[in-house]
């Protein structure tokens, strides 16, 4: 039977951005983070096949397929950054197809202090709609200054954190056995003014010579099949959303295996109306530069 449903601009919405997000779990790192992991974060590429899990309700879809191309690099001393491009199709069931294309890049400084965020999205045929600005923190706040997609400045609450910091507080906490993390994080998403609520759910952590149905590259790969990882889902929430009923309906989670050294696993975006999968196909490891340390006076 043909479907009614037409995809809502909220989904797309949501899908364009959690790609930010997805970027940031791909690999992030600040001195913070690798003192809680134990160890320096791997500069790497990463490659996610998406494809359709499930959908819920009057508002499914039939089909959806994409890729994510991640690229880390840098180091605690230089910054890291990040290039990212989601594409995405999702089919409605009447010949209506959705095409999203997100592009981001950021830089973000060893301490967590700085970030620096430009994203472009695009739909079908429609104009791109692009991000641009830096986040500073200063004192007990946060300044944010956009260039796009208005020239605006505004301040955030201290105690709001920048995505770097948020993985890093999610290895600490999973390090430290607790299994819940509330935060507000800042991500430069939507138009660039966007805050989230953010609840984390850790599992229990896997070895890495555990056996698991289905590897990956990066469960095979000779660095990765040491390393610890824990089963993580992260809930986002509208800030500026009232609730109802004392409850608020997330705007969309992510779950994947987050490894201790900041490389992610079997991704899986939920959007409320449907579920996405993302699927790690290609996983190269690349050559790190270390900080370099300060010679002892002679």
């Amino acid at each position: 039977m043909a479907c009614s449903f037409r995809i809502s601009s909220r989904n797309v919405r949501s899908l364009l951005w959690t790609a930010a997000a997805v970027a940031v779990v791909s690999n992030v790192a600040t001195t913070g983070v690798e003192a809680a992991a134990g160890g320096p974060f791997l500069a790497h590429q990463a490659l996610y096949e998406l494809s359709l899990v499930k959908s819920r309700g009057s508002n499914s879809i039939n089909s959806a397929r994409g890729r994510i191309l991640y690229n880390f690099s840098g180091s605690a001393c230089e910054g890291y950054t990040s290039e990212f491009r989601q594409v995405s199709e999702l089919d409605s069931g009447e010949g209506k197809l959705t095409l999203s294309d997100l592009r981001s890049t950021s830089w973000e400084d060893g301490a967590g202090k700085s970030y620096r965020f430009k994203i472009d999205a695009r739909m079908n045929d429609a104009d791109s709609s692009p991000v641009d600005g830096v986040a500073e923190r200063t004192g007990d706040h946060i300044t944010v200054k956009l260039k796009l997609p208005e020239v605006k400045t505004f301040t955030l609450d201290g105690a709001t954190v920048f995505p770097t910091e948020q993985i890093q507080r999610i290895i600490a906490a999973a390090k430290a056995g607790k299994s819940l993390l509330e935060l507000t994080v800042y991500d430069g998403s939507d138009n660039g003014e966007k805050v989230y609520n953010t609840l984390t759910v850790i599992g229990q952590p896997i070895p890495g010579d555990r056996t698991i149905a289905e590897p990956d590259p990066s469960t095979t790969n000779d660095q990765m099949k040491a390393m610890t990882r824990w089963p993580v889902t992260v809930s986002y929430y509208d800030r500026d959303a009232k609730a109802k009923e004392g409850e608020q309906t997330p705007v969309y989670a992510m779950s994947f295996e987050l490894f201790e050294n900041g490389v992610s696993r079997a991704l899986v975006l939920d959007y409320n109306d449907f579920v996405i999968s993302g699927a790690l196909g290609k996983f190269d490891a690349k050559d790190s530069k270390p900080c370099k340390t300060a010679e002892a006076p002679k």
